[in-house]
């Protein structure tokens, strides 16, 4: 009875809430969840799993630990989720990390990598998010590739709705060509694509470079 009137006591009470590791998660919003979670309980009783789990349920934050900073501080430290790739949706461009969570709208003046990615799975089901991962995958495969060997600039999309036939819109003499690329070698067979389209984008619809040939497809 005397630990639980000591422990319960407003020497206890929260006074102090250190937020640390934030970028774009709301400090604001990780107080709120402390204050509320600690009200009646104080820093000795307040259940910290209770309060992780809170935390990472906010959009930006990937994991969070808590701990008491006695006698009336807690501190929780934030690792956040990083955006990585903007998917064009339905409602418009929203930023994915590399593990495919949605993560919010794309702002108006926000850095943007080069390129966006097509053909993102919208439907809750199991099935999409895994596609989705392997999307996101694809793309960032894509983007390491094609910024080393300068080409990231050249394109303006890609398109992996179809996982088995990644495509790539690149554009010349003002015209979009879609690019079959296949599964891999993407930097080698794009450029393949680029030297055959060159200043030819007015002729060419589309070209398919996933193997040993380039094919070519003229417009009507």
């Amino acid at each position: 009875m005397g630990y639980r009137t000591v422990t319960a006591s407003t020497f206890f009470d929260v006074k102090t809430i250190d937020v640390r590791g934030l970028n774009r998660a709301s400090k604001d919003d990780i107080e709120k969840i402390v204050s509320r979670q600690t009200e009646k309980s104080g820093v000795w009783n307040a259940d910290l799993n209770v309060i992780k789990t809170d935390v990472e349920r906010l959009t930006f934050v990937k994991s969070a630990v808590v701990s008491r900073v006695l006698p009336d501080g807690l501190r929780v430290s934030v690792r956040e989720r990083v955006p990585r790739v903007i998917a064009k949706m339905k409602a418009g461009d929203f930023w994915a990390d590399e593990e495919s969570v949605i993560l919010g709208a794309v702002g108006k003046d926000e850095a943007r990598p080069p390129f966006v990615l097509r053909g993102w799975d919208e439907s809750k089901t199991e099935k999409a998010a895994k596609d989705n991962q392997e999307r996101v995958k694809i793309y960032l495969k894509m983007l390491n590739e094609w910024q080393d060997f300068e080409l990231a600039r050249r394109v303006s999309s890609v398109n992996l709705a179809d996982l088995q036939d990644p495509q790539a819109i690149v554009q010349d003499s003002g015209e979009n060509i879609t690019v079959s690329l296949g599964k891999e070698n993407f930097a080698k067979r794009l450029q393949k694509a680029l030297e055959v389209v060159a200043n030819k984008g007015t002729q060419i619809e589309a070209i398919i470079s996933n193997g040993q040939n380039v094919i070519v497809k003229y417009r009507s």
